[in-house]
């Protein structure tokens, strides 16, 4: 059994605002850091990387600017604006609170007679 996890509808602009949280990344610099931080749980597709920086670009959550990748190739790097600081605030609790919901339904037991 693989060790991937399936990305649930609405979760891949969470993962690139906290991804882009840790500091300034070029788009496929993103792919690679959720890959790490979820422990290669969670592999993105670029296919679907790509319009979501663009929609949260659009947003305002996230800005773009041009430089240079570690290989010397022009890429946009993108970072937090402070919109989208706060909705990744928001979005994390929201999440939390689902996560901590789900576990204590999952945690319930028979009730003994």
């Amino acid at each position: 059994m693989s060790n991937e996890a399936e990305l649930l509808p609405g979760t891949l602009d969470l993962l690139i605002l906290k991804a882009v949280s840790l500091g300034p990344l070029h788009g496929y610099g993103v792919l690679l850091r959720i890959e790490q931080i979820s422990g290669r749980a969670l592999l993105i597709e670029q296919g679907a990387l790509y319009p979501a920086l663009f929609r949260l670009v659009r947003q305002g959550l996230l800005k773009a600017n041009w430089g240079k990748s570690d290989n010397n190739r022009r890429a946009k790097f993108y970072e937090l604006t402070s919109k989208g600081r706060r909705r990744l605030r928001e979005e994390t609790e929201g999440w939390n609170r689902l996560v901590a919901a789900i576990a204590s339904a999952l945690a319930a037991r028979p009730q003994e007679a």
